[in-house]
């Protein structure tokens, strides 16, 4: 092939719906403001809503089993079948817990939360995700390795990977790819309690980053955006953590 030959670049498809959970604040609520500025059409489920302009809210508590239900019956009437659906399962919660240390019923809400939910969610919309959707979990740092005392976030954090890698085995050949995000000490609503709580914690957590800060939800979301365009990353778990020191 002559230097001036090129290969013909595939055209990347337009925009289509996108449903976001945790949408209200953090890597949620920025990634809503991300897939708005990019076209998509967003709808935001989040327990206490979403006031993103732009974006169709839904304030539903993925908790219950009655909130998983009404947004699949709120979001199906506006996926025809066969359009390009983005899925991001972001709503979870980080409990203090451990191993000689567990409530049942916390258990029971961090795994539904962290991992039922977003299982629920991806199966009542199989049907409605055409070529080109994605489906996208929001791990963490310790989906794999773990710290002490947040038994329940590392464990349904480790199962989001086995969920995210099952994704990609049942829907192969469909066109729909799935990717697992792992974010590193970010700063949102969900950590920023743990350290205001905790003096002298971010110090020494950032001490331990390559970059020496927290990220911004912003740059989380930015990768986010970046994965559902590409099917290449499908089965993908990607760290995102600015460096961490190994230890």
């Amino acid at each position: 092939m002559n230097a001036d030959q090129t290969q013909p670049q595939a055209q990347p498809r337009a925009p289509g719906i996108a449903i976001v959970t945790g949408a209200s604040s953090g890597i949620g609520r920025a990634t809503v403001e991300r897939l708005l500025r990019q076209g998509w059409r967003v709808h935001a489920a989040a327990r206490r809503g979403c006031d993103v302009p732009g974006a169709v809210a839904h304030a539903v508590d993925l908790t219950a089993s009655e909130g998983v239900r009404a947004l699949v019956d709120a979001v199906r009437p506006a996926l025809g079948g066969g359009e390009r659906v983005a899925v991001v399962h972001n709503a979870a919660v980080m409990e203090s817990d451990a191993a000689d240390r567990i409530d049942e019923s916390t258990w029971e809400r961090a795994m539904r939360l962290n991992v039922t939910v977003p299982a629920l969610l991806t199966a009542a919309l199989a049907d409605r995700l055409g070529p080109g959707s994605a489906v996208i979990y929001i791990g963490s740092t310790l989906s794999e390795k773990a710290v002490a005392g947040r038994l329940s976030y590392c464990t349904s954090k480790h199962a989001l990977v086995g969920l995210m890698r099952g994704t990609v085995q049942d829907f192969f050949g469909r066109g729909v790819h799935a990717v697992c995000v792992c974010p590193g000490f970010t700063d949102t609503e969900m950590l920023r309690p743990v350290l205001d709580a905790n003096p002298g914690l971010e110090a020494a957590l950032t001490a331990n980053v390559a970059f020496g800060r927290l990220i911004r939800p912003e740059e989380i979301a930015d990768l986010v955006a970046y994965c559902i365009d590409q099917p290449m990353l499908n089965g993908a778990v990607l760290h995102a953590n600015l460096g961490q020191r190994e230890t």
